[in-house]
């Protein structure tokens, strides 16, 4: 019996659907997402590959999900009704926050409203100090109280952190139990179960906001679960972690703060894993979906981490951009730079005359004009289509017919409004959706000190090819490489990735005042815990793997850096090399080090993966050919080229000779634009590589 891996990646116009046999073949389905229930679309798409494949549901033995549900949930404030109960003298400390604004001098920027309602943040009489010493008993008649108040405002989900119950948890259990077992059906979120770690404001935050949607990431798993398994499907279900894992649904439904940044993480997974298996260790990643575009970057063979993200704040800045516009959850994440600008991003005339582009976005409903689905307002693939980058007549396939007289319509009034031609219009559309990517682009890169012209640009998603010539030629990357099934990279990046599990656990201590016995107790109490996670997902004793982190800063610093730490047990000489691993990174990232400062540890975490005996990365990916792309059509390059008649291929027509642009390579799931400066050729792993032609 054949085998297949399945993975489904929601997006925010598009459901990726792919389908990845022992062999390396590829089969894919591109479908419009259903915002009302994403999981219609997930059912509806897999429905269909499995008819037009052949392939039957037994053969499925791995599924892996990427969501934005969670994303979506904060961001339209569509979670539950919560409440907040929290140590006496406390309760404003959501509505306090940071002193933090994502533009330093807008008077007018007012903070995000805060998740649980004043009305609905209880406060109750108890204390634990610093050290983890009970110094004031819980006051059960005033929780009682509190209780009564739950039940009488009808509440879905009760979210409790207590001042310094990192250190100590019996007061957060004591109260967990009392919750469970008197308001029965109530969701109950203890911050020391779900981020034991110090900063009442960050612990707080991150607990409210898994309270506030987890209802509705358990709902949608059972939802999409009992949809798969009406299909014939029953292997259990993965789904990404914001830090490039994968974790069983049940434990994502408990934790999802956990699965936030899930779509964009498992694009950037997929990179990394091309990147080893062909042999090169740096690259620059850009994923350009319908909704935003993201980066990050990939050096030394690894991603980079941030111990914590923001959700609900501006697009189109981006989560690593600014801080202080959004919910604050502390989840480590892929440190990945976020615009809005997408293919559905909406071009518009500002109040002073000006065009702009995003960050809002058409989305899938209704979506560009040309999709004829009810869309009035041009967007970047409307952009796209006049200038001959996309196929006039239909995209994945055929199966989503475009109306290009609706499309020319739209931009031929906003020309109009700009007393411009449309072509110069959609033009520059597609130039101020670059510049915005290129904040992106630049922030996880010169921003940082490092050289964009040392790091090829791996483009993917459905508009990457589309954008990717200019954008190189922007930074001044040598290199581009477009992966097969491009527009559904992301998709395909689930199925590369390993189960994880993630143990964390506060250890506040300066490494010149270090108790060793107690670090080494915390560490290897830690790394039995992720193991025995791994365990339970049936992995065998020489399957699993644990590795230790920490987040680490200089004594004083705000700011810490996450870093891999050998496992324990430590001693004098192992935290002077921990230390020094410190110090270099801090001059990485930061530009200096100090080394007459102590440095300290502020959490220690270990991470226990499961290690697959199916291997992660095929040999080689293909992807059956539809239908044959041949012909030319005129495609607009700028002034220096104006119009050009440019063939339209496809990969399969590529080879290891490099073809001169301009070319427009077609394929169900995406677009790649050859430029005219720019050569393709095909590598062994069907990529296709660009290189620049008058460099």
């Amino acid at each position: 019996m054949n085998v297949y891996r399945l993975g489904v990646d929601i997006g925010g116009t598009f459901t990726d659907i792919v389908l990845l046999d022992e062999n390396g073949v590829l089969r894919n389905k591109k479908i419009l997402s259903s915002p009302d229930d994403y999981s219609r679309a997930i059912e509806e798409g897999v429905r269909e590959l499995l008819n037009t494949t052949g392939v039957k549901a037994e053969e499925i033995v791995e599924l892996a999900h990427g969501t934005t549900v969670a994303t979506n949930a904060i961001i339209e404030r569509k979670g539950v009704t919560v409440a907040l109960i929290t140590t006496e003298g406390f309760r404003d400390v959501l509505e306090i926050a940071r002193f933090r604004a994502p533009r330093l001098y807008d008077v007018n920027f007012r903070k995000p409203d805060p998740l649980v309602e004043r009305r609905l943040r209880f406060t109750v009489p108890e204390r634990i100090t610093a050290s983890g010493e009970v110094n004031k008993p819980i006051d059960i008649a005033a929780l009682n109280e509190v209780v009564d108040r739950c039940r009488d405002a009808n509440v879905d989900a009760i979210a409790v952190c207590f001042i310094n119950a990192y250190v100590n948890p019996q007061h957060e259990e004591a109260v967990g139990y009392i919750l469970r077992e008197k308001l029965p059906g109530v969701s109950v979120t203890l911050s020391s179960e779900l981020v034991p770690q110090i900063q009442e404001y960050e612990r707080t935050s991150t607990t409210v906001v898994n309270a506030y949607i987890r209802p509705v990431i358990e709902r949608y798993t059972e939802r999409l679960e009992a949809r798969l398994q009406d299909i014939g499907i029953n292997v259990p279900l993965n789904i990404m972690q914001s830090n490039g894992g994968v974790l069983p649904a049940r434990v994502a439904a408990e934790k999802p703060i956990f699965v936030i940044e899930s779509g964009p993480a498992a694009g950037v997974v997929g990179a990394q894993r091309l990147g080893q298996k062909l042999g090169f260790n740096n690259c620059i990643v850009f994923d350009m979906g319908g909704t935003t575009a993201k980066a990050t970057i990939v050096a030394d063979g690894a991603f980079s981490m941030a111990p914590e993200t923001e959700v609900g704040g501006d697009a189109a800045l981006g989560h690593r951009m600014t801080q202080g516009a959004g919910y604050l959850v502390q989840a480590p994440t892929i440190d990945i730079a976020e615009v809005g600008a997408g293919g559905g991003s909406i071009a518009w005339i500002d109040s002073g005359g000006g065009i702009q582009v995003g960050p809002q976005s058409a989305g899938a409903i209704p979506g560009p004009v040309c999709y004829n689905q009810g869309g009035t307002e041009p967007t970047v693939t409307d952009a796209n289509l006049h200038l001959g980058y996309i196929n006039p007549d239909a995209l994945v396939g055929g199966e989503l017919s475009l109306n290009r007289e609706k499309s020319e319509a739209t931009l031929s009034d906003i020309a109009t409004q700009l007393r411009q031609d449309t072509t110069d219009t959609a033009y520059g559309i597609h130039l101020i959706a670059n510049a915005r990517m290129m904040r992106a682009l630049s922030s996880v890169s010169s921003e940082r000190g490092l050289d964009p012209a040392e790091f090829p640009l791996m483009a993917f998603g459905g508009n990457g090819g589309v954008h990717v010539c200019n954008l190189a030629e922007a930074l001044g990357c040598p290199e581009i490489l477009v992966p097969p099934a491009a527009g559904l990279f992301s998709a395909l990046g689930l199925l590369f990735a390993d189960t994880e599990h993630q143990c964390i656990r506060a250890f506040y201590q300066p490494f010149d005042e270090i108790d060793l016995a107690s670090c080494n107790m915390a560490l290897s109490t830690l790394l039995a815990e992720a193991e025995a996670l791994v365990a339970r997902d049936g992995y065998a004793p020489n399957a699993r793997k644990v590795t230790c982190f920490a987040d680490m800063r200089y004594v004083g610093q705000n700011t810490a850096l996450t870093l891999p730490i050998p496992n324990p047990p430590y001693d004098t000489e192992k935290l002077t090399e921990i230390e020094e691993t410190f110090a270099k990174a801090h001059l990485a990232t930061f530009g200096y080090r100090s080394d007459e400062e102590s440095v300290q540890f502020v959490t220690v975490k270990a991470v226990g993966q499961g290690i697959s005996a199916m291997p992660r990365l095929p040999d080689k990916v293909t992807v059956p050919e539809g239908v044959e792309k041949t012909g030319h059509r005129k495609a607009y390059y700028g002034d220096g080229h104006g119009w050009v008649d440019t063939p339209i291929i496809s990969r399969k027509d590529l080879n290891a000779d490099r073809r001169p642009g301009p070319l427009i390579v077609e394929e169900y799931d995406s677009t790649t634009v050859v430029c005219p400066s720019w050569s393709a050729a095909l590598d062994g792993w069907n990529n296709i590589v660009m290189t620049r032609t008058n460099s």
